[in-house]
């Protein structure tokens, strides 16, 4: 299997060890706190999860600010975006043990022990610096420019230890897995090329077809399919009814020990370009050996071009910065000619009359009318699924 990225072994920041994990959440109680706030406690979900290997912890300023500038830490580990806990709090202090709570679940139970080795002033000046070169805009308009300039601009930064995983293990325990989960699982499947699909959406047959052509093309062992559960902005499916629907998808369409359904605990940067490069990185670190990158990859709005995300791999990652490798996709649509879905650059002979094409806001207002998109793009047992979950919003 593939080795995680940065070192030979993961290094979950999770602590493992029962009895130790019961004494550091008894010392919890005793040391000053600090709320986190949702970005933060996402970051320490995916550090204690493994996702983030080899990192120890949050970022100082220094690594923050050169990682924004140039994919790399200071100390020269390639890595696409700062992971910080930006704060307003103005009680902690370098040399402090304190310990982290979760503003996600009732009562901000501790999440994680951190030591803190610095708390740095952030200017705005830094900030917006950050913010420009991570989503390539400071419009505030963008729901990740608008989250990350308003954390606060004190940075702590220092090594954690995790204590549990918020609220994804309960509220989704058939489908959050740790990264260190997906290797074992992968493993005991026997799989050794394994492409990772990354969906923050329902999956219609257009992302159907995409998971079979790749694991077609690349001889693939299986696909794993990897859902966000964290926030998303107003007007995304919610985590439950996109879990409902892909597994229906995958129930009924896809052969036995083909696919893998599974789900991390990360709020959504909406990043484009940035964010699909982390996705390669937490991926190589679940095992997988390729990375589907399609077009708009992890984009919001216009900010993007089509298929910025892919481009970034060839810009920007350095020769040998990742072992994990990119399968690009193309515009997918169903052909009428052909009777199945293609990617629109394999079809040259196609006018544009002969594909399906459907916006998502097309596709929204259908739903929401009680209307089934057409088979050609939505399976009906998905379509229904979704159908029930706008009836119930209206």
């Amino acid at each position: 299997m593939i080795n995680p990225h940065g070192s030979e072994e993961l290094q979950p920041l999770y602590v493992y060890d029962d009895a130790t994990r019961m004494a550091l959440a008894e010392e919890a109680e005793g040391l000053p706190s600090l709320l986190l706030n949702s970005a933060a406690a996402a970051n320490a979900v995916m550090l204690g999860a493994g996702y983030f290997n080899p990192l120890q912890g949050y970022m100082d300023l220094a690594d923050a600010r050169s990682v924004a500038r140039s994919l790399h830490t200071s100390d020269g580990l390639f890595w696409p975006v700062p992971i910080v806990n930006l704060t307003k709090d103005e009680n902690v202090a370098a040399g402090n043990r304190i310990a982290l709570r979760d503003p996600n679940v009732e009562g901000n139970p501790v999440l994680a022990v951190m030591d803190v080795t610095a708390v740095e002033e952030v200017s705005d000046g830094e900030l917006r610096e950050m913010a420009e070169k991570i989503f390539r805009t400071l419009d505030e308009n963008h729901p990740g420019v608008a989250t990350f300039l308003s954390l606060g601009n004190r940075m702590v930064s220092g090594s954690i230890q995790v204590l549990n995983f918020s609220y994804f293990a309960d509220e989704f325990p058939e489908t959050f897995r740790t990264a260190v989960d997906i290797r074992a699982e992968i493993a005991e499947r026997g799989w050794n090329k394994v492409v990772a699909f990354q969906t923050r959406n329902p999956m219609h047959r257009a992302h159907e077809e995409l998971c079979r052509m790749a694991m077609e093309d690349l001889g693939a062992d299986g696909i794993l399919i990897h859902m966000l559960l964290g926030k998303l902005k107003p007007g995304d499916i919610p985590a439950d009814v996109r879990d409902a629907s892909i597994r229906k998808m995958v129930e009924v369409y896809f052969p036995p020990n083909t696919v893998m359904i599974t789900g991390y605990g990360f709020d959504m940067l909406y990043a484009g370009p940035r964010e699909a490069v982390l996705h390669a990185v937490f991926r190589q670190n679940c095992g997988c050996s390729h990375l589907i990158v399609g077009r708009d990859h992890a984009g919001v709005g216009d900010y993007y071009g089509g298929f910025d995300a892919q481009t970034i791999f060839d810009e920007e990652v350095p020769e040998g910065a990742l072992g994990i490798d990119i399968y690009r996709a193309d515009h997918t649509a169903y052909s009428r000619k052909l009777d199945r879905v293609v990617m629109m650059r394999d079809a040259p002979d196609h006018d544009k009359e002969d594909f399906v094409l459907l916006s998502g806001t097309a596709v929204r207002e259908m739903l929401g009318k009680g209307i089934a998109p057409p088979p050609e793009f939505s399976r009906p047992e998905v379509a229904q699924i979704l159908m029930d979950y706008y009836r119930s919003q209206s």
